[in-house]
């Protein structure tokens, strides 16, 4: 008796706040809007919230290949969504083009800042009863999934760079190089098996991967 009660009560609907309206995913629809490598000639644009769904599906397979090959204990669905919001912030800040980011430490230390600040604005959108979910999402520096979506997230970009070139495009050769000598600095097993399995296909046409 007691566990219908528990169902009826499951799915007695709980009306929000009448005075409340959140903003919080509606601006995040809007990640479509703000293009990346603004300062780069592209022969195909790209905007955050396709970069960002590219990461998360990049690094769902390498806490994937962590686990099954090198002792690793993630959950590969909640890197995923870290990787789904990791660029949450530039809905505020903008898209910094990294020559801009990097140019100095101070430089970056102080858009560090700008993000965390970015990132609290968007929490402040949410009613309290969802910000403990959410924080964990926005907040999370220092993990070991987020150092593996900062993987992914520059893996993201070195298949850019190799589709540009793909498509003709000369504008990105020195970052690809660039980017493919950071993957290798970075000396994580999963990102070497992910490139060896997998990067040999981004090079190929459509009638090549033969599906």
């Amino acid at each position: 008796m007691e566990k219908q009660n528990n169902t009826e009560t499951n799915k007695k609907y709980i009306k929000p706040d009448s005075n409340s309206c959140s903003h919080f995913p509606a601006l995040l629809f809007r990640m479509k809007y703000i293009n990346r490598w603004s300062l780069m000639r592209n022969t195909e644009s790209e905007n955050i919230a396709e970069h960002s769904l590219e990461v998360a599906i990049i690094v769902h397979l390498l806490a994937t290949i962590k686990n099954k090959y090198y002792n690793g204990n993630l959950d590969p669905n909640y890197v995923a969504v870290l990787a789904i919001f990791h660029d949450a912030s530039e809905i505020i800040t903008g898209d910094m083009p990294t020559p801009i980011k990097y140019f100095n430490p101070e430089l970056n230390e102080a858009y560090k800042n700008v993000e965390k600040i970015a990132n609290q604005k968007l929490l402040s959108m949410l009613p309290d009863d969802f910000k403990d979910t959410y924080e964990k999402i926005l907040f999370h520096e220092g993990s070991e999934e987020w150092a593996l979506v900062k993987a992914a997230d520059k893996l993201a970009a070195y298949i850019k760079c190799v589709e540009e070139e793909k498509a003709g495009n000369k504008e990105f050769l020195k970052a690809k190089e660039s980017i493919y000598n950071s993957l290798k600095e970075m000396d994580r097993p999963e990102v070497k098996h992910f490139m060896d399995l997998f990067m040999c296909s981004f090079s190929l046409t459509l009638d090549e991967l033969d599906y």
